[in-house]
Parts: C-alpha cells; sequence; structure tokens
C-alpha cells in the first residue's frame, strides 16, 4: 500500500536540494529529457471551502486541521518575484491555484502585478485561474478588469445533491453555474470546465454534463480520477478510463478528434459533429503525456515541485527571504529544471506501491 503521510507531516518532509547552474538570461531552459519549461502552477493558498472526498477529505482536513499561517505563505511581491524569474527562463503560461485561490484576500491584486510582467518574446504572460467557482459571480469582473486571461472551474455533478455531496459543502451547484456565466459576462470565454470522474459516483453524470455545456461556448473536459496524494484512498478499480468515457459520450452524440492547440497541451480534444463545441479528456492514469510536460508548482509557502506526483520540493523562501540576488535564484531555478526527470505516470506500475507524494490541495491540481 502506498504510504499515508499525515497531514501534519506534509509541509516538513526533507526538501530537495537546490542545485545551480551557470545561467544565461534571457535563454530557455530544457529539462534532463529535453522538455522545455513553458508553465508555472502557482498555488497561492492551502485553504479551500470544499472537502471534496478525491482532493481534500474531511477525515484528514477536519476542523481542526493546522493550515498554514499567513506569516509563511508568499508574498504578492515575493510570488510576482519568482514569476518575473521563470519568465526570463521560459515561462510563458501562469495558472493561479489552491486549495481555493478566491479565498485569498486582495486576488486581484496579485493577478495585476502578474499581468505587467513580459515573456522571452517580450508578451504579456498568459494568466489563467483554477477555481471551483463559488466566488466568481463578485469576482470575475474585477479579475478580468485586473488582467487575468482564463479560468477554469472544477464542477464534478450537476445533480444538487450529489454535487453537495461530492464537494461535502452546503453550496448548491446553482452558485457555480452562475459563476460561470458571471466569467462569460466579464469576456472571460470559454471557460473550462473540469469533472472529475470517479466509478460509481458520478459517471452517471457525463451525459447531463454533456448536455448542458453544448452550443454554451464553454469547454467541458473530463479527468480520470488520479492518484496524487494519500488521503483519497485512490485505486485503480474507481477510474472510469478516458476511453470509457469516450464510448459513454458517442453513446449519444458524434464526436470528431481534433488536434492539439499546443505541444504540452494536457487534454485530448474531441468536437461536436454539428458544431456544438467541443470536449476534452485528460488521461493521465490509462494514457500518460509525461513525454512532453512543461509544468513546474508553486507551493503556497514557496516549495517548488516538479511534478504533480512528486515526493519532495525545493525550498525556495529562504532564498526569497535572504539576501539573494535575481541572478542567483535564477541559476538555483534553472538548475532545478535542468536535472528534472519526472515521468511518473509513465512509470506508476512500478512506483505507485512505495511512493510517498504531496496533496493535491497542498499543491494545486
Amino acid at each position: 500500500m502506498t504510504k499515508i503521510i499525515p497531514i501534519a507531516d506534509i509541509r516538513r518532509i526533507t526538501p530537495a536540494p537546490l542545485p545551480r547552474v551557470d545561467y544565461t538570461p534571457g535563454r530557455p531552459v530544457v529539462d534532463a529529457f529535453g522538455r522545455a519549461l513553458r508553465d508555472l502552477r502557482i498555488s497561492i493558498t492551502d485553504r479551500c471551502n470544499f472537502r471534496c472526498s478525491y482532493c481534500m477529505p474531511r477525515d484528514q482536513f477536519g476542523s481542526d486541521h493546522a493550515f498554514l499561517p499567513h506569516d509563511q505563505i508568499l508574498s504578492f511581491e515575493e510570488i510576482t518575484r519568482l514569476a518575473r524569474l521563470f519568465a526570463q527562463l521560459g515561462v510563458n503560461k501562469l495558472r493561479i491555484t489552491g486549495g481555493e485561490p478566491l479565498l485569498r484576500k486582495e486576488m486581484t491584486r496579485l493577478i495585476g502585478m502578474l499581468a505587467q510582467i513580459r515573456d522571452l518574446d517580450d508578451k504579456p504572460l498568459d494568466i489563467a485561474l483554477t477555481t471551483n467557482g463559488t466566488l466568481l459571480q463578485r469576482m470575475a469582473g474585477p479579475l478580468r478588469d485586473a488582467g487575468l486571461q482564463r479560468i477554469t472551474v472544477s464542477l464534478d455533478a450537476l445533480d444538487p445533491q450529489l454535487f453537495a455531496s461530492m464537494s461535502d459543502s452546503k453550496v448548491h451547484v446553482d452558485q457555480v453555474l452562475a459563476g460561470i456565466e458571471a466569467a462569460r459576462s466579464a469576456g472571460i470565454e470559454p471557460v473550462k470546465v473540469n469533472m472529475v470522474v470517479k466509478r460509481g459516483v458520478n459517471e452517471h453524470q457525463i451525459l447531463p454534463m454533456a448536455d448542458y455545456f453544448r452550443h454554451s461556448g464553454h469547454i467541458l473536459r473530463f479527468i480520470e480520477f488520479m492518484d496524487v496524494g494519500a488521503t483519497n484512498h485512490w485505486d485503480m478499480t474507481d477510474v472510469v478510463s478516458g476511453r470509457e468515457i469516450l464510448e459513454i459520450l458517442q453513446s449519444k452524440f458524434e464526436l470528431e478528434p481534433v488536434h492539439a492547440n499546443y505541444p504540452g497541451e494536457v487534454a485530448r480534444r474531441w468536437r461536436y459533429k454539428d458544431r456544438a463545441g467541443e470536449v476534452g479528456l485528460i488521461t493521465s492514469v490509462t494514457h500518460a503525456f509525461c513525454g512532453d510536460c512543461t509544468r513546474l508548482r508553486l507551493s503556497p509557502e514557496g516549495k517548488l515541485f516538479t511534478c504533480l506526483f512528486a515526493e519532495t520540493g525545493s525550498d525556495l523562501r529562504q532564498m526569497l527571504r535572504s539576501s539573494a540576488s535575481d541572478h542567483e535564484i535564477a541559476s538555483v531555478l534553472a538548475g532545478i529544471w535542468n536535472v528534472r526527470n519526472d515521468r511518473y505516470s509513465e512509470q506508476r506500475d512500478q512506483l505507485h506501491d512505495r511512493r510517498e507524494k504531496i496533496e493535491m490541495s497542498y499543491i494545486g491540481g
């Protein structure tokens, strides 16, 4: 069995060493497999107002759970400094995650700061947000005005009772749907809607979700239940494969494959032949896409992880809060990427039973 790390101990795992390389400003970096660095996912809080069983189950994250004190999480200025240095290494996409990122105060100020950063081609960074949508109704407009360009909303069911059960919250699904439409009204479209599918729980919602978002202009994406962390008690028998999901969709709709928008896109794209829009399949379990992964993940208190299924992270906060120069920090960031050789999803069968893994709620999805 995978060793379950007590939640209180997750952040005390021995950090990875900080490698350094000779760094040339303005040149993109590649890892041990020749993969370029393009995406940085920034978790800005470990707090959430949901307790989804596959991410933040209440039996592990209950009322007595100790979240990070505010002085331990990175400030907006520290996040922006790192993002600016990453842009010099080739990053052109930022995704803000959590926890639930909209629980962090003054989020629009952070977005505004990040929107000033330019990539190696002197273009603004592509700034996206992943959220459960509960606070989008009032925040979508201000976020768009601050510079947010894209939004992904997590939504696992339309049935109100099932939605409440899966999110383990008192939020009504209509609140999330209203948030999605608020994003559209604010000019952030299409919204991507992510549905985690778990066998015996919500696979019967696949067709209702597809029906609802057809013709909406939004993009519905189905995600295989993944073995991120250990508190979600993942088992392969709970996984509804991308192939099964596609078969369910094709039982009602005519679909055709679509080429990826860019190298490293995680979702396999399909569109309705009647031009009603498109859906995506994210198949990390049954159809690994490690080969062109371009992503790094930053935790709320400044640990950098090279894989969603990582065991350890490199602690950057100490450097940020020391007298280290931008050049010194960038040399460490380049060194971390240079030695990266992660391909967990391709090695899952060999590694699953003996890995300690960080929780999704801690470093984002």
